[in-house]
């Protein structure tokens, strides 16, 4: 399947693209809001500026994916691996990313406000400047994330993030 085909689908009211193989595949500023992608294998797409609202993306691969300024509210991302992904920008809020592996991405200015975190792997991931008000970040993997400029107000920390409390502490409330 190619990117116009799932556009023409998706058009035609299709939304299970399962399983589905999209390596570099273009669909920036797509309307895919509520597509089932679980499973699929997006690696290195460019996804930039798509509109994934309430997408199940679950143990999808997008690694190496672009997905800057992408809005994925309230998306499924559970065990999803997005590895060196950009997600600068991107628009997280309330979307589920549990057990997802993240090492280094860029999440740099993304709004992560109500994410699901837990056991995400954040380690060597971007963070700066991105909103992580009221996320629970303890059981997260943040070895080697920047976390600088990060909007960290009411959010609980692992207690080994003492060995970079120095850059922390500044931006919490």
């Amino acid at each position: 399947m190619d990117a116009q085909e799932i556009l023409k689908r998706y058009a035609a009211g299709q939304r299970d693209f399962s399983h589905v193989s999209l390596i570099r595949v273009c669909l920036t500023n797509a309307n895919l809001v509520g597509a089932h992608l679980v499973g699929a294998q997006l690696i290195g797409a460019d996804l930039r500026g798509t509109k994934l609202t309430e997408a199940h993306l679950s143990q999808a691969r997008l690694n190496q994916t672009k997905l800057a300024d992408t809005e994925m509210i309230k998306a499924c991302l559970t065990d999803a691996e997005m590895i060196d992904s950009d997600l600068s920008g991107a628009d997280l809020r309330g979307a589920d990313l549990s057990g997802a592996d993240l090492s280094w991405a860029n999440l740099g200015g993304a709004d992560l406000r109500g994410t699901n975190l837990r056991g995400t792997n954040l380690r060597g991931a971007d963070l700066r400047g991105a909103n992580l008000t009221g996320v629970d970040l303890r059981e997260t993997k943040l070895e080697g994330a920047n976390l600088r400029e990060a909007y960290l107000d009411e959010s609980e920390l692992p207690e080994a993030t003492e060995r970079y409390t120095e850059d922390v502490e500044q931006f919490r409330g």
